[in-house]
């Protein structure tokens, strides 16, 4: 019997998540959010400060709930390229279509300094992914690379 063949290349699948998660989501694209690196378990996206995301406008800290929010897209968009991978189908609308079925079921942020920084990345990798749940691990650092906050979410994929 021979193997069906994807319809699409490694580098359509992720340019489509990304779209997804970006574009097509009014808030993500409200705090425009720029992707650095996308892998099957692990993403990186930047956020660069702006004065309506400021949370303390004497020290001009970044809101914690940008932070929280940042990390939260990053892990479930960790969780969702694990599920995606993980989609038997070879077809890219029935791997796209592992989205409709993404939610946060639990969100854990430490904030452990300030940020007063300018530029801020956080980076995301994959603990589990299930058939049912992703675990992701993320953090955030600032621009001189200083550890900002770290957040580890469980995410619904199915």
């Amino acid at each position: 019997m021979a193997q069906a063949q994807d319809d699409h290349t490694e580098e359509q699948l992720l340019a489509a998540i990304t779209e997804i998660m970006l574009e097509r989501i009014p808030f993500n694209r409200w705090l425009r959010l720029q992707l650095l690196r996308c892998e099957p378990e692990a993403a990186t996206l930047r956020i660069d400060k702006r004065p309506e995301l400021i949370g303390h406008y004497v020290r001009g800290a970044l809101h914690g709930g940008v932070i929280s929010s940042v990390l939260d897209v990053t892990g479930g968009m960790v969780a969702l390229l694990a599920a995606v991978h993980r989609t038997r189908s070879h077809k890219l609308a029935d791997k796209l279509a592992r989205f409709e079925k993404l939610g946060t079921i639990d969100l854990r942020v430490d904030y452990l300094r300030p940020a007063d920084g300018e530029q801020f990345v956080a980076s995301g990798y994959l603990l589990r992914s299930g058939s049912r749940v992703g675990v992701a691990r993320m953090e955030l650092h600032d621009e001189a690379e200083r550890l900002v906050a770290v957040g580890t979410g469980a995410y619904i994929v199915a």
